[in-house]
This record gives structure tokens, sequence and C-alpha cells, in this order.
């Protein structure tokens, strides 16, 4: 019962993290933002190897994915004090696109509650509005990047912990399995001993 609840916890689990690592992968994209995206990139492949460990009864993925989770935390902490610009980091640099291009986070432009200006004439697309960087937004885009990172984090901290139960339950099934009786633990030869002890008694009586 235990292995069967760690399991569909862990699965469970996995499959949201897949929604949620899919769900950066795309505003990664739009922001040119290189470094996350070649980061959840590995990320989504170490998430489906879990699954595939948890499903299949492989204890050895389901450890690889939970050495990952660890590293997976120490990098959203990166990212958490990069946007909030702790210990000299500049959210505006270039160190998240590689130096190869001018974007930044996609939130910045296009956050909740940002304003639109309506294009001067002559200039920006017909019907287009340009949008306002950092003006009138609900949330400013490096808290919106931090909270993406700390739920992140939340969910691999959840994931280190039913890794580490699904693999001590696979390990010890691994360590009750006999392979000569199953799993039962007494062996099948023990089941003649008693007749035998019997028949050489009865040879044994004096006629």
């Amino acid at each position: 019962m235990g292995c069967c609840s760690g399991r569909c916890a862990l699965l469970f689990l996995c499959s949201f993290q897949l929604v949620t690592a899919l769900e950066r992968q795309v505003f990664d994209f739009l922001g040119y933002q290189w470094a996350p995206i070649l980061a959840t990139f590995v990320h989504i492949v170490m998430v489906i190897l879990g699954l595939l460990g948890t499903i299949q009864y492989r204890p050895r993925y389901v450890v690889v994915y939970a050495v990952w989770e660890a590293v997976w935390v120490t990098w959203n902490v990166f990212i958490i004090c990069f946007y909030l610009e702790v210990g000299g980091l500049k959210k505006d640099s270039e160190l998240l696109t590689f130096n190869l291009s001018q974007h930044r986070s996609w939130w910045r432009e296009h956050g909740p509650g940002c304003l639109h200006d309506e294009p001067e004439a002559g200039l920006g697309p017909l019907g287009g509005r340009a949008l306002v960087a950092g003006v009138g937004c609900a949330l400013e885009h490096g808290y919106t990047e931090a909270l993406h990172s700390a739920l992140q984090i939340l969910l691999a901290l959840v994931g280190f912990v039913c890794a580490c139960y699904v693999v001590s339950v696979f390990t010890e099934e691994e360590d009750s399995f006999d392979f000569i009786g199953g799993f039962d633990p007494f062996p099948r030869y023990h089941v003649s001993e008693k007749p035998s002890n019997l028949l050489l008694k009865q040879v044994s009586v004096p006629a």
C-alpha cells in the first residue's frame, strides 16, 4: 500500500512538473533566454526519466531524477537571486542570453496590467499597439520570474522527498525477494523434510 501511494504521488508530481516546465519553456523561448531554455530542457528530460523509473520499477532512474531535483533547486535559487538582483547580479545583464541577443524576460513587457500606448502615425504596424516596458504592470517582471522559480523549487523539494521514499521501497522489495522461492521466506525443499523424517522412523521400527 505504501509503495502504491508513493508511486502514485510521484507520478502525479512528475506529470505536474512536466506541465509547469513546458509552460516555463514557452515563455523562455519568447524572451530568447538561452540559458533557462537549456536548463529547462534538461529538466524535462530528467522528469520524464523519473516517470519511466517510477512506472517500470527502475530505482536507478528515480535516483538520477532525485539528484537532478537537487541541482534544479540550486539553479532556481540562482534565478531568483538574478531577478531580485542579490549579490551584485543585474537582471538587465546579458547573462541568461549568453550575449547573443538583446532580449529580456517576456514578462518585462507582457506582464499583467502593463500599459499599452498607441503607436505614432507612420510608426509601427497598422492597428498595432506598442508595449511600454515596466509601466503600470501589476507585478514587476523580476517578481514574476522569481515566483516561477519559487514554484519550481517547491515542486523539486517535494519530488526529491517522494523519489527517496520510492527508491527505499523499491530497494526493500528487492532485498526481500528470494530468487529461489520468490517472496516465500521458506524454501520449497522444506516441504519434503517432514515426510522424509517420518519415513526414516518407520524403517527404524523393529519388526
